[in-house]
């Protein structure tokens, strides 16, 4: 790789993503490195049930796939590719790639990082009971090792999604620790790349301003000093403006200090302007040594659920929802083992005078827990079925009640970095120890900083849906959330600062009022960054909520109603 710009895409948001975005990008116009993630929290629990039934799995099988006819366009096109689909099994997925270039006729090298896997030494006793899966998030720095060693296909297991951008970047401008401004420019670069078409208009509030039916794959330019160009191939859906990136930068994101193995970039220091069509220039990132300890991952079978959903249709909704709920209570008391957590919610999507029978229909939801997978089978779905005949007037379910299903449990530990093997496996075979960065600072949270000044407090105000002024994504964390919410214009951002204080925000969304709630500020964004403890139970595997995974909470924020100055509307 040679230039004074490093062109990295993302071809891969999670495991599931868009088949054919690999093909996509590699002849969609120039790239140097094309990256893909495949991991989440819920995808280490998913590989670490495949790795129990085979223990040759363990990786994301879509990536060999997609490479049937990609490794050849990559290898024609000078490409080369990068990818944590290795999972739990990096050696694996590099073997199977071997295996693959062989049988289509494509010589390529390939390496692959390992070290992540916590259990791999034995030691599965000191992460706790029914462990699963224990992985650290490693850096970027054996994907440098293995492209500096001339790696066409490097594969790597856990390791933070950025760092598939920063250790590419890494290699390229010959970058070592002590370049913490550099590192911290790509992971910035990374975090944008990493959720795919999130940075180029999916999953956007205001996606009404473009055309987002099939949005392009990102890739950012990066420079020598870490600054980059965030945009997309030419030609291709959706649209790369300074909205569609802040919103990707504030996405399972917390405060000012966002901390990696490699570096803490400090997002209070990233300054966006546009850069022409489709181009979002990134600048101003500041670096900081990383804390002294990695995140790791632990995820386990936490026990067995299983839910039904009845439909109350017309009138008297809360009486029927009382009926159903003292009978399923008697029944379940009457078993001989009843579940040990049973939790009832009530949606009332009915409307008055409704014109379709759905739109007259509230929805009650049962959901049920146990470590014994009989107190949530046969218990739970026979007495949901008896009720058919003998309960409130239009009773139904929205599907047959089935067995009991396994769920799990995330948990984020933190690990000193100096006991995990971070190791480059090279194409030659050798293997070189990434050692951690030299230096580390203890992660501490920033002071917030000034406000800008309020607007007048005579101004005429109406009250209105907040998503009118301000954009919202969020996301998970293990069980927390976190909620960015930024404003379009200098003027709705000096209201936004000071009207959506942590007690407004509870009493907008009220399942939020008995959690602890952080907010951070972020004036160079324009934006707030809430940060919601236990909103989500013990994660996404867990299904603890109805989205159990924060994607729309923003949205419900947005759509709550505040006194908003006129002038804004």
């Amino acid at each position: 790789m040679s230039g004074a710009v490093l062109r990295v895409g993302n071809a891969s948001g999670f495991y599931g993503d868009r088949f054919d975005a690999v093909r996509e990008m590699l002849t969609g116009g120039p790239l140097d490195v094309l990256t893909g993630d495949y991991l989440a929290e819920l995808t280490m629990l998913i590989l670490g049930r495949d790795r129990l039934k085979n223990p040759d799995r363990g990786y994301a099988t879509t990536f060999l796939r997609q490479l049937e006819d990609g490794l050849g366009l990559a290898v024609e096109r000078g490409v080369r590719i990068v990818t944590n689909a290795g999972g739990l099994h990096p050696a694996g997925l590099a073997d199977a790639v071997r295996e693959l270039a062989d049988r289509v006729g494509v010589p390529v090298r390939v390496a692959h990082v390992e070290g992540d896997d916590l259990l791999a030494g034995g030691d599965g006793a000191r992460w706790g009971e029914g462990v699963l899966t224990a992985n650290a998030y490693l850096g970027g720095g054996g994907i440098a090792a293995c492209l500096r060693a001339g790696a066409d296909v490097v594969v790597t297991g856990r390791v933070t999604d950025a760092a598939l951008v920063s250790g590419a970047a890494a290699a390229h401008f010959g970058w070592g620790p002590q370049d913490l401004d550099a590192l911290a420019g790509a992971v910035v670069a990374g975090h944008v790349l990493e959720c795919g078409t999130q940075a180029t208009g999916g999953n956007y509030s205001f996606f009404g301003a473009h055309d987002v039916r099939r949005p392009g794959f990102p890739l950012a330019e990066i420079a020598a000093d870490g600054s980059a160009v965030i945009t997309k191939h030419p030609g291709t859906g959706g649209a790369v403006t300074t909205g569609t990136v802040t919103a990707q930068l504030l996405y399972e994101t917390a405060g000012a200090r966002y901390p990696g193995p490699d570096v803490t970039a400090r997002l209070d220091t990233v300054r966006l302007h546009e850069d022409g069509p489709d181009r979002v220039a990134i600048g101003g990132v500041r670096g900081e040594a990383p804390p002294p300890t990695l995140k790791a991952g632990l995820t386990r079978i936490g026990g067995w659920r299983n839910e039904v959903t009845f439909v109350l249709t017309g009138l008297d909704v809360d009486a029927k929802a009382h009926l159903v709920r003292d009978q399923m209570a008697a029944a379940l008391a009457a078993a001989p083992k009843p579940p040990a957590e049973v939790r009832w919610t009530l949606a009332r999507t009915d409307r008055d005078d409704a014109d379709v029978q759905e739109e007259a229909s509230a929805l009650l939801r049962l959901v049920v827990r146990d470590t014994d997978p009989e107190a949530v089978g046969r218990v739970v779905s026979g007495a949901a079925v008896e009720l058919a005949l003998g309960s409130y007037p239009g009773f139904h379910v929205t599907a047959p009640p089935g067995k009991g299903a396994p769920y799990g449990v995330f948990e984020a530990v933190a690990v000193d970095a100096g006991e995990v093997t971070h190791t480059a496996v090279l194409p030659d075979g050798r293997h070189i120890s990434i050692q951690p960065a030299p230096q580390s600072l203890e992660l501490a949270r920033l002071a917030d900083p000034a406000l800008p000044e309020p607007p007048a407090a005579a101004l005429p105000t109406r009250r209105a849906p907040l998503g009118l002024v301000a954009g919202a994504r969020s996301g998970d964390k293990g069980g927390s959330a976190n909620v960015g919410v930024w404003a379009r214009t200098e003027e709705a951002w000096r209201w936004l600062a000071h009207a959506l204080t942590v007690e407004t925000f509870r009493e907008l969304l009220p399942e939020t009022a008995g959690l602890p709630v952080d907010r951070h500020v972020l004036p160079g964004l324009r934006a707030l960054n809430f940060v919601v403890e236990g909103l989500l139970g013990d994660g996404v595997a867990a299904q603890a909520r109805f989205d159990p995974q924060a994607k729309a909470v923003g949205e419900w924020l947005r759509s709550r109603h505040m006194d908003i100055p006129e002038a804004l509307l």
